[in-house]
């Protein structure tokens, strides 16, 4: 799976600069980072909808929409792929597979990367 996301962050970086006409994300990438996060919540609803519902194969179609919108609004700030696939290796090493952050942690951390990204920016 992570080499087809791979594909589809590089696919939608090309297609960020093509005619919102006829492109997708282009037409995403105009609207800016609040619509996206608006189509990213929109397509995770419409997954947790279609899961309580039982339908495996709308779940499974929403699921790929999710994942579409996500890495659009990644390519929006700057995101790639193998930044999530370190943090998901860092955790798992913590924590364990499927394990996530305790909420509390997880607050220190976001106010830590806030602090630390303007240093992140300059240095690399």
């Amino acid at each position: 799976m992570a080499d087809s996301i791979q594909r589809l962050h590089a696919a939608v970086l090309a297609a960020r600069s093509g005619d919102p006409a006829s492109s997708r994300t282009a037409r995403l990438a105009g609207e800016g980072l609040p619509k996206m996060a608006k189509k990213l919540a929109e397509e995770a609803f419409e997954v947790g909808l279609e899961a309580v519902q039982g339908e495996r194969d709308r779940t499974i179609l929403e699921s790929a929409d999710l994942l579409y919108n996500l890495v659009v609004l990644w390519s929006e700030m700057g995101i790639v792929p193998a930044d999530v696939w370190r943090e998901m290796d860092r955790r798992e090493q913590l924590y364990g597979i499927a394990e996530k952050l305790p909420k509390a942690r997880r607050k220190v951390q976001a106010r830590r990367i806030a602090a630390a990204a303007p240093l992140l920016r300059a240095g690399g």
